[in-house]
């Protein structure tokens, strides 16, 4: 506890030393339509929208950051689309998750806790009322009502007894004596987001829709999980039935299990995953999704189809060439509606069981507050379908399609938009340097741009790699460009949405040729005078990290960067990093010891030598997908070299550094703050040549 105090003494001064100039400048800014940090709060944006069997009312999340509690607080309200009615559901202090119609559509399910316990529970429309149908000590995940709404079938985690190579001795009562020992024996021992793992696996449970007993349906040493209903006496399930699951991570197939009797018959065999299976409204067919494996960094998904009983698979989207995913079935049984990604927007799409594909909408997305990453949720019903939309460049309101015309019902951030003056988004695209690849970019004018050639850049990058970031709202970028900052964003290569073959050109050539595509888009905002060349700045999260890190290594245009949760060596991170059997088998396509000079060639570290720009790096204390010690070993490698860095480590923080207002704000301020302290420099020396 001590520790974790000091660390945040250190952020504080950290932030403090570093912001002087920042907040001075703020001090005497007196615009009131300025986006400052503060503001953050003050967003809203709409998610989770669930649409009613009968098409007529849609209950969603109204979603924003609760500046005492310091973090997304969750409203669910329920829109009645034939009075024009839209109302909160429950009481503020009530909590309510995993949300689902019944198939008759008078009772929702959903998630809460109650004395700190997880419980599932049932709420009447017609009176409100809500009940408990059970309590459990492990949280419950993904629960889905039978189609005749008599049963509820759900996840949950189910603890085992670890290893132990001795018996030990008993603590006395009343004694003060250390925490025992805990032995690993599993590959996967941590998670990004939950820390050392508990013994145990995910199993599927069944109760009755009147609340009762629960029955586990599966055991195993592995697990399953996502379970869905074929019928009312049969569910899907996923799981990977094998000795050892954990050397071939992303293999898994989609089950059937009998109600009745529990037999549990593997419907998909190939090698490679198959997940997210939804039975048609006739229970005959199973659509899903997946691809055969080729051990590739990224591989596009695809929907499948097939009989009830695994026969005659059907690829539909072959020709279609873009990722599917979130795929629900058309009440009529012929089209399933699948979410994609194209070009730098999020498409809602209906896909026939001939593999033709109809775009429905393609303002999908809105519901990433942090940076600009594809993004969205949608639910369809009798021809009624309700998606977040993200219009002209906001975060998601809850719109409706029906009948082929769209209405938009919410208007959440009205408000804050006529106070603020948010930083107009330019769409442009350039050919890249090494090969003449169409790029496509985006940048945030801040207020009072014109290109003269003076105004200070920063380029933020997206990680991933494999991601796509669109004309979406960010408060990053926002925060950036209200700081007087041209900001760009771009999708190099082996981003997504644009292709199967543009996402794989950095297959085992990460970083390579995407730093080449960067580059470019920078040379495009020096010659178009956006930005002054003297003043360019970059910074970047996770894959972005990594590019950033690597930036630096290759150039010294750059007047300071920051590299956020990156990647610097790929040996440490294909030994210790919680996907570190998915880095060296698609990744890297080899053990570090089997190719080590391959690792090296690829890491930022090999690189760090040529470095001389002032960099700072940040990371999550408790990051376990880009682990602190990449970080470390960069800053220790920059302070040895005498290059002007600082280590910023965000206690509690995992890889997601900004799922908290508070360390969004810290994340942000502390990059601006380091990029003052350089761009003055620059005015600096300008003043004395003058002088």
């Amino acid at each position: 506890m001590q520790r974790q105090s000091a660390f945040f003494i250190l952020l504080i001064w950290l932030s403090a030393s570093l912001l002087q100039s920042v907040h001075a400048e703020q001090k005497e800014d007196v615009d009131p339509r300025k986006f400052i940090s503060d503001k953050v709060f003050e967003l809203e944006f709409a998610a989770g929208p669930q649409v009613s069997p009968d098409g007529n009312r849609v209950i969603y999340s109204r979603r924003s950051m609760d500046k005492f509690k310091d973090s997304v607080v969750s409203r669910v309200w329920m829109l009645d689309l034939r009075k024009g009615l839209d109302r909160p559901l429950f009481k503020d202090d009530e909590s309510a998750g995993s949300i689902q119609w019944s198939p008759d559509g008078e009772r929702i399910l959903y998630t809460s806790s109650n004395d700190d316990k997880p419980t599932l529970n049932v709420r009447f429309m017609d009176t409100g009322e809500s009940f408990v149908l059970a309590k459990f000590e492990q949280a419950i995940r993904g629960p889905r009502w039978s189609p005749d709404g008599e049963s509820i079938v759900f996840s949950m985690f189910v603890p085992k007894e670890g290893e132990s190579f001795a018996d030990g001795v008993k603590a006395p009562e009343g004694s003060e004596w250390a925490e025992p020992v805990s032995v690993i024996d599993d590959l996967v021992f941590r998670r990004d987001g939950r820390g050392y793992l508990k013994k145990g696996v995910e199993q599927i449970f069944v109760i009755s829709g009147d609340g009762g007993t629960y029955s586990q349906l599966t055991d195993g040493d592995n697990g399953f999980g996502s379970p869905e209903w074929l019928n009312n006496s049969a569910i899907l399930v996923v799981g990977n039935d094998v000795e050892s699951p954990d050397l071939d991570p992303i293999e898994s197939e989609i089950y059937k299990i009998d109600l009745a009797t529990e037999e549990r018959v593997a419907l998909t065999n190939r090698d490679g995953p198959d997940f997210g299976g939804k039975a048609s409204p006739n229970g005959k067919l199973i659509a899903y999704l997946g691809f055969d494996d080729q051990l590739k960094a990224y591989q596009q998904t695809d929907l499948y189809v097939m009989n009830a009983d695994g026969t005659e698979v059907k690829n539909l989207t072959a020709e279609f060439d873009r990722s599917i995913g979130n795929i629900t079935w058309q009440d009529n049984g012929r089209s399933i509606y699948a979410r994609v990604d194209v070009d730098g927007q999020t498409h809602l799409v209906a896909i026939n069981l001939a593999g033709k594909v109809t775009t429905l909408v393609t303002d999908v997305g809105g519901t990433s507050i942090g940076r600009p990453y594809s993004s969205g949720d949608y639910s369809a019903a009798k021809g009624v379908v309700a998606y977040t939309q993200a219009k002209q460049g906001q975060l998601a309101d809850l719109a409706v399609l029906k009948t082929g015309s769209v209405k938009t019902w919410t208007d959440l951030n009205s408000d804050l938009v006529a106070q603020v003056d948010f930083a107009p988004i330019e769409e442009f695209s350039v050919k890249s340097n090494y090969d003449e690849r169409e790029i496509e970019a985006w940048v945030a004018l801040p207020k009072g741009f014109e290109a003269d050639g003076t105004f200070p850049m920063i380029l933020e990058i997206h990680g991933g790699p494999f991601a796509m970031y669109g004309p979406f709202f960010a408060a990053e970028i926002q925060r950036y460009a209200a700081e007087g900052y041209v900001t760009v964003y771009v999708n190099p290569r082996g981003s997504t949405g644009y292709g199967e073959e543009f996402a794989q050109l950095i297959d085992k050539a990460y970083p390579s040729f995407d730093h080449d595509d960067l580059m470019s888009v920078v040379d495009d905002l020096v010659a178009r005078k956006y930005v002054d060349e003297d003043r360019l700045f970059i910074t970047g999260g996770s894959g972005g990290g990594v590019l950033t890190a690597w930036a630096v290594g290759k150039t010294e245009r750059f007047r300071a960067a920051a590299t956020i949760k990156p990647v610097i060596n790929w040996t440490t991170m294909a030994l210790a990093a919680d996907i570190s059997k998915f880095v060296s088998r698609h990744w890297m396509g080899a053990q570090p010891w089997e190719d080590p000079e391959f690792y090296w060639k690829q890491s930022p570290i090999s690189l760090v030598g040529n470095v001389v720009t002032p960099t700072m790096v940040m990371v999550g204390e408790e990051d376990w997908r880009t682990p602190a010690w990449e970080a470390e070993q960069y800053y220790t490698a920059l302070k040895v070299q005498e290059v002007d860095t600082v280590l910023v480590r965000i206690p509690g923080a995992s890889h997601s550094i900004a799922s908290r207002p508070s360390r969004l704000i810290a994340k942000v301020d502390n990059i601006l703050g380091w990029f003052a302290k350089y761009d003055e420099k620059v005015e600096d020396a300008e003043e004395e040549e003058e002088k």
